[in-house]
C-alpha cells in the first residue's frame, strides 16, 4: 500500500481555501441506481459543486459492491483521479455495507459477507483509506421488509442492517472517521415515511429517496466544511 502525503488529517486543518477533489467508492448507494432523474446524491452533489472554483467529486460507486470488492480497489482508482501529475483527492466518502448484510437463498441462509470476516475487512478498508487521505462515511438506508427478497435470493433485514451498520459505525468511531448515521435517521422517521422513499424493490431509494439522502447529507457538519470552503474560494 502506498502511503500518501497528510495521511489521517482532520478534515478543518488539512483543507485549504481552494477547491478540492473527492473520490465517492462504494456500492449502488454512490452510483445512484434507482434515480433516473438525479443520478442520485453523489451526482446531485457533484452539480452542486460544478460552478468554478467549486469542488471536484468522482463517483466511484459499482453496484452490488461489497466491502471486499471496494478495498480491492481502493488505492487504484483512488491514485487514478488526481489530474495534475503528483496530485491525488484531498478526501474520500466511503458508503458500502448492505449488500454484506444480506442472507442468501432464505431468511435463515447465510450471510453474503460472514460478520466476523466483514469487521475484519472493514477495518482494513479504513486503515488504508486514511492512509491515503481525509475519510467520510455513509451509511445504509434501511430497506423495506416487506419487499423481500430482492431478485429473488437476497433477503435484507433491519436487525442484520442494524448489526452491520453498528459494526462500521464503531470502526469509524475508534479511528475518528466521521460517520453519517442514515439507518437510525431514516429508521425514526417512519416505516411510511421510508417506504414513500425507496423504490419498487424495496432496496434502493428512489427520487425522492436521494433528495432526502442529499438533504441529509448536506445538514452533515463535516459536508457542510466543505461547502464553507468552496464558498469562501468563489
Amino acid at each position: 500500500m502506498q502511503t500518501l502525503a497528510n495521511p489521517r488529517s482532520q478534515l478543518s486543518k488539512q483543507f485549504s481555501s481552494h477547491p478540492l477533489k473527492l473520490v465517492a467508492l462504494g456500492d449502488s448507494l454512490v452510483y445512484g441506481f434507482g434515480d433516473p432523474v438525479g443520478g442520485g446524491w453523489v451526482e446531485q452533489l457533484r452539480l452542486r459543486w460544478m460552478s468554478p472554483p467549486g469542488h471536484v467529486l468522482y463517483n466511484l460507486g459499482v453496484r452490488g459492491d461489497g466491502v471486499q470488492q471496494v478495498q480491492a480497489r481502493l488505492e487504484q482508482e483512488f491514485c487514478h483521479r488526481g489530474e495534475l501529475r503528483n496530485r491525488v483527492p484531498e478526501a474520500m466518502i466511503l458508503s458500502v455495507g448492505v449488500n454484506d448484510s444480506a442472507r442468501l437463498g432464505h431468511v435463515n441462509g447465510r450471510q453474503y459477507t460472514d460478520f466476523d470476516l466483514f469487521n475484519r475487512e472493514m477495518a482494513t478498508l479504513l486503515d488504508q483509506s486514511q492512509q491515503l487521505c481525509s475519510v467520510l462515511f455513509v451509511g445504509m438506508v434501511p430497506v423495506d421488509e416487506e419487499k423481500m427478497p430482492f431478485l429473488g435470493s437476497f433477503y435484507y433485514n433491519h436487525g442484520e442492517q442494524y448489526r452491520y451498520k453498528e459494526a462500521t459505525r464503531l470502526a469509524c468511531e475508534k479511528r475518528q472517521i466521521p460517520y453519517l448515521d442514515i439507518f437510525d435517521l431514516w429508521m425514526a422517521r417512519g416505516t411510511q415515511w421510508r417506504r414513500d422513499r425507496l423504490s419498487a424493490d424495496g432496496l434502493h431509494p428512489n427520487v425522492s429517496g436521494y433528495q432526502a439522502l442529499l438533504q441529509d447529507v448536506l445538514a452533515w457538519e463535516p459536508i457542510a466544511k466543505l461547502a464553507s470552503i468552496k464558498s469562501s474560494a468563489a
